[in-house]
């Protein structure tokens, strides 16, 4: 029988990059495919032996340029062009898809009055504000008590989950799909150059 310690290793691995043993949430697996390109592998369900690096753009760009990924794969190995760029649009769709699932099964919402409604409520568990939304306005809305915050998807990217063209609103209840957007959002983070400081709260610019 596995013990709760052996359980917990195993959703740890170590990053080629850093050499920090990381939890899988805070790492992007790789593999090896066909004509020895390398493929990140989002879900961790490719076949082959998986590479695992840090969710931050100046480890996945150390790990090509250092040729890590062939030392360890043992053999010759080929990335795409910008594969830390590329990393990070494959997330931002993946949580974009993941909120609009969300918003089908009732767990998400947008709106300025609605989220507003939902945090004076207890409903809410995490705030999602748009990257290039006004920083006044995004201001008069409070992190809830726990929660968590994003702020580094776009207007756009938001607006597509709820079939608009841009949101700058919108909020997670508890449940459902909301621990893997809050996890991918994390790795999203560490990727992605946000212009706008108005994306990070107080108490994320430290994270």
């Amino acid at each position: 029988m596995t013990s709760s310690l052996e359980k917990f290793k195993v959703s740890e691995r170590k990053c080629i990059a850093t050499g920090k043993v990381l939890s899988k949430s805070e790492l992007v697996r790789f593999v090896l495919g066909p004509n020895n390109v390398i493929y990140p592998d989002l879900e961790n369900k490719l076949p082959g032996r998986g590479m695992w690096v840090k969710a931050k753009r100046s480890a996945i760009v150390k790990a090509e340029e250092s040729q890590l990924f062939a030392r360890a794969a043992n053999q010759n190995a080929t990335c795409v062009k910008n594969l830390a760029t590329q990393v990070e649009n494959l997330i931002a769709d993946r949580i974009t898809k993941l909120i609009g699932l969300s918003r089908k099964s009732g767990q998400c919402i947008c709106g300025y009055e609605k989220v507003k409604d939902w945090l004076k409520k207890d409903i809410a568990k995490v705030l999602i504000q748009s990257s290039d939304g006004s920083g006044r306005e995004k201001s008069r809305l409070r992190t809830p008590d726990g929660g968590s915050y994003i702020g580094w998807l776009n207007s756009k990217e938001l607006g597509k989950a709820f079939g608009r063209e841009n949101i700058t609103h919108c909020a997670l209840a508890s449940g459902g799909l909301t621990q893997r957007i809050v996890e991918d959002a994390q790795r999203l983070k560490g990727l992605r150059i946000v212009k706008d400081q108005n994306s990070f709260r107080k108490d994320e610019k430290s994270k």
